[in-house]
């Protein structure tokens, strides 16, 4: 009689608990919701105080004349117009070159602060936006260890020996 040999496969439970993994996902979920949340209230309180200032975009702004500012963009348009009219103001001359007894060292100075808030705004919607990308992929990863650890059995192939 001849030998034939097929294969089997069995079931095993895996050789290492995955319970680490699985509260590692969870935790991964939990902190990508987190982050989203406080990146999109980061980003509404900014919005909202910015837009309590009433500022609006000047007409010979590069962009979005007209508008308020409330946003990233429309900050980072009104700074580049303060500088713009600051430097026109001074005949070209920064807070740092001026004399200190030239009354337009006062308005360059006053430029300087409304620059770097509104640039601040800037640097904030940036981070809220980052909080929020880095808790999507923490989700994505997350959700990635959390179904690698729902796999709890090993599938192994051995050999049949049939007579």
């Amino acid at each position: 009689m001849s030998e034939n040999i097929a294969t089997a496969d069995t079931l095993e439970p895996p050789q290492k608990k995955v319970g680490f993994v699985k509260i590692a996902g969870i935790l991964g979920i939990l902190g990508g919701i987190a982050l989203i949340v406080v990146g999109v209230v980061v980003w509404v309180a900014v919005a909202t105080q910015l837009r309590a200032e009433n500022i609006t975009v000047p007409d010979d702004a590069i962009a979005f004349q007209g508008q308020t500012v409330q946003g990233p963009f429309t900050a980072y348009v009104q700074a580049d117009i303060i500088q713009h009219h600051a430097l026109k103001a001074s005949d070209g001359k920064t807070y740092a070159e001026l004399d200190k007894d030239d009354p337009v060292r006062a308005t360059m100075m006053n430029a300087s602060f409304l620059r770097a808030s509104l640039f601040t705004s800037v640097v904030s919607f940036g981070v809220a936006a980052f909080a929020m990308g880095v808790g999507i992929l923490s989700i994505l990863f997350g959700a990635a260890l959390t179904r690698l650890a729902a796999v709890p059995v090993v599938v192994r192939r051995s050999a049949v020996t049939r007579a």
